[in-house]
């Protein structure tokens, strides 16, 4: 047994066997919880779906669970092992589901190989299902299987082998004629196998534009030509053609494309050779491909080729197709997934992998950078953004095609809430971003951004972005030449135009040192080092927005947390004197919390605690989450010792200078978080419905608790941003991300609408 086997036995065995379980998505913890979930509250629902059947999507989990289903007799490199012996791998497919797309799923293992025993166990299944995915069920009982069922069904029915790799396959193929420049119509593709999959892909590949001519298709016997009678079926026989070829390697003669859905070694590195210039070679056998990309290149140095392997470039994953393809059904309540659906998420794919590859997908393997071309012809499977293509792509078609029951009316409202079920924290974000630029039309300007960091990659990837979603305005600063080489080199099109300034050769620079020398020449600092100062980029940017010619600056991509502070408090200064903190936003699927001070003050007295919790307050203002504070310690209400007392007095402090912002403390944080503890043991809290802003004694309490929530929890972090400038100013973490970069721009946007809208009030 291999080691791989070992571990993957221990895997699936330690704890609790298996890899899945069921969760309530309601509360239970109470008597009265459980009777609205069962006796004798559920009468209601179900009284309700009696007399109208379609609220079951209403009040039922139908309308997002799919079954996984399969009699295990063609399991993916096992052949036919049996239903038990398939549930691990349908297990697996269900997690795929839920991990993508956000799908629940019941696997369903049928001990039958009877067809029409099979296609009766699923017919009545259907009430409990919002859709059907078919799954290792061998041909040419599959063809049949799937296509009674999509007739007697009135859901979903998806038979994954044939169409999921049929459609990723097309996207691929697109891609791949794009890139060497062959037009489907005359192109000559060969197949290699016989099966589900094969015969799907010809058909996509057919609906694409491929002539059925052009196609030759082979199985173990050789080619299947018009004439011929041994070993064939109904479904090979679609794609006889008219020949003379009779072995796989005389197909390959002369042809454009291979299409390998077969086995390990099928082909050799001659037929290879004999293809047409820029051949297309997909060698997608599995666990081992037709021929090793290694050999096929060491013949043909203009090939493009993918596999089904992850350890090589252009990976035929089905993963990229059926969580979001069943997403969009689902969405719309489609009654099938038809072809105009399957060819929609064809093109969504497609013209995914030209868009410019995020970080986090780079991060996923290994820092590998990924760019549109013969390496790059489809999405990786780990690119999240599928999910944004395909399955607003997948809805449109049904409901264009007439299958859809229920239409989506607001695909932007849409998007945004396939982006939440990718975590918590781009929900937030995109509220915020969709704020910003609903703003900006209204005010037909977006938000100038500095960033003096302006020679740095992920600065730059960070500002592609913002210019494309238009969250604001980036400028960056930095020497011109540099920076413009670096855009040119990660072909980063949204910056070709963009605004950068070197400080000592801009016009301003002379004004900028002498208003910062008249500013800070009695705290000493001389002509000379004003000068100096003013070449430094970061000041520079800080002085910018001092002096009202840009809106915001975000700093600290390329230093360290405090040296990126330093000019900004030096130059923009604090609303207080000398009152500044870090704000940690922690966002969890049901809540939003604010953590403070997290990265700034070590040891803060009341008075600078209750500031924070007044700067705090209006960040939850901006984000339209009504302020609670609760002032934390170890203690609850008795003040007794050194710590408690400082939070109790910062909360006083705030009672009597902002009695707007409801607050209370101090107290212990399950008292601040549980609103059934507060209210059993402290009814007079004022917080007792539990607290969105907490404030911490000291910076190691801050600091040591958002960690550890992060890292134990499913919460996830947006900042630290910097409160109490007088100006938007923020600091990045020296080990930012892309993503982390653009959240923070998001949010600075959304304090300088904050602050206009404030300025126009006044006004």
């Amino acid at each position: 047994m291999s080691t791989l086997d070992k571990e993957a036995l221990e895997y699936h065995s330690k704890g609790r066997p298996g890899k899945i379980e069921v969760q309530s998505t309601k509360p239970t913890g109470s008597q009265r919880n459980l009777s609205l979930a069962y006796s004798p509250g559920v009468a209601a629902p179900c009284t309700a779906i009696a007399k109208d059947p379609a609220k079951v999507y209403d009040y039922t989990a139908k309308g997002n669970l799919v079954a996984v289903i399969s009699n295990g007799t063609a399991v993916l490199g096992l052949g036919n092992i049996g239903a038990e012996a398939s549930k691990p791998v349908m297990e697996g497919k269900g997690i795929l589901f839920k991990r993508f797309a956000d799908i629940d799923v019941f696997d369903i293992e049928i001990r039958t190989t009877d067809v029409d025993e099979f296609i009766n166990t699923v017919k009545n299944l259907e009430p409990t299902f919002g859709g059907i995915n078919l799954e290792d069920i061998k041909a040419p009982e599959c063809f049949e299987i799937e296509s009674r069922l999509k007739k007697e069904l009135n859901i979903p029915v998806f038979h994954d082998d044939q169409h999921g790799t049929a459609i990723i396959t097309g996207a691929a193929l697109l891609n791949a004629c794009e890139i060497g420049n062959k037009k489907l119509e005359d192109l000559k593709v060969v197949m290699n196998g016989a099966g589900a999959a094969s015969v799907a892909c010809a058909e996509i590949i057919k609906s694409l534009g491929v002539k059925k001519e052009n196609i030759i298709m082979c199985d173990s016997r050789g080619v299947i030509y018009e004439g011929r009678k041994d070993g064939m079926n109904e479904y090979k026989q679609r794609f006889a053609v008219n020949t003379k070829a009779r072995t796989l390697a005389d197909a390959f003669q002369g042809a454009d494309c291979f299409i390998g859905l077969s086995v390990a070694g099928a082909v050799n590195a001659d037929m290879i050779r004999s293809m047409a210039d820029s051949p297309i070679v997909f060698a997608m056998a599995n666990p081992e491909p037709e021929i090793l990309p290694s050999e096929a290149q060491k013949v043909r140095d203009d090939i493009i080729m993918a596999t089904g392997r992850t350890d090589f470039p252009n990976q035929v994953n089905n993963v990229l197709g059926f969580p979001f393809i069943f997403r969009g059904a689902l969405d719309v309540r489609a009654t099938s997934i038809n072809e105009e659906m399957k060819l929609a998420a064809v093109h969504a794919l497609a013209r995914l992998a030209k868009e410019d590859v995020p970080e986090n997908v780079s991060q996923a393997y290994a820092g590998e950078s990924f760019r549109f071309g013969p390496d790059y012809i489809i999405p990786k499977p780990f690119d999240s953004r599928a999910l944004l293509w395909v399955a607003p792509a997948v809805a449109k078609a049904a409901m264009e095609s007439g299958v859809a029951q229920k239409p989506i009316e607001d695909f932007d409202a849409y998007r945004d809430r396939l982006e939440a079920m990718q975590g918590t924290s781009r929900s937030f974000i995109r509220s915020a971003i969709n704020r910003v630029k609903s703003a900006s039309v209204k005010d037909q300007s977006l938000p100038k951004i500095l960033f003096p960091d302006g020679s740095s990659s992920r600065i730059l990837k960070a500002a592609n972005i913002i210019q494309e979603e238009g969250i604001a305005t980036p400028i960056l600063l930095g020497y011109p030449d540099v920076i413009e080489e670096r855009i040119k080199g990660l072909e980063l099109q949204n910056l070709e135009n963009i605004e950068i300034i070197h400080p000592s050769r801009d016009p301003r620079y002379e004004s900028y040192s002498k208003s910062f020398y008249e500013r800070k020449k009695r705290k000493g600092v001389t002509h000379n080092e004003a000068l100096r100062l003013m070449t430094d980029p970061s000041y520079f940017a800080a002085m910018a927005v001092e002096m009202n010619d840009y809106d915001a600056v975000i700093s600290g991509a390329s230093q360290n947390y405090a040296d990126a502070v330093r000019p900004i408090l030096r130059t923009i200064g604090t609303i207080e004197d000398g009152i500044a903190g870090g704000l940690i936003i922690m966002v969890f699927k049901d809540k939003v919390l604010f953590f403070a001070d997290t990265t700034v003050n070590i040891d803060p007295t009341a008075e600078q605690i209750a500031t924070l919790s007044f700067y705090a307050a209006e960040v939850a203002n901006y984000f339209g989450i009504a302020p609670k504070v609760s002032m934390l310690s170890f203690s609850n209400f008795t003040g007794m010792y050194s710590s408690p007392r400082k939070m109790k007095m910062a909360a006083k402090i705030v009672q009597e200078r902002w009695p707007e912002i409801i607050v209370d403390g101090e107290m212990q944080a399950d008292t601040a978080v549980n609103s059934d503890i507060s209210q059993k043991f402290f009814p007079f809290n004022n917080v007792s419905d539990g607290a969105n802003i907490l404030m911490f004694p000291n910076l190691d309490a801050g600091n040591i608790a958002y960690k550890l929530v992060q890292q134990l929890s499913d919460g996830e972090v947006l900042g630290p941003f910097l409160m109490g400038a007088r100006r938007p100013a923020h600091v990045l973490q020296r080990s930012c991300s892309v993503e982390d970069i653009v959240n923070t721009t998001a949010v600075t946007a959304l304090h300088v609408q904050s602050i206009k809208n404030l300025q126009k009030r006044v006004e």
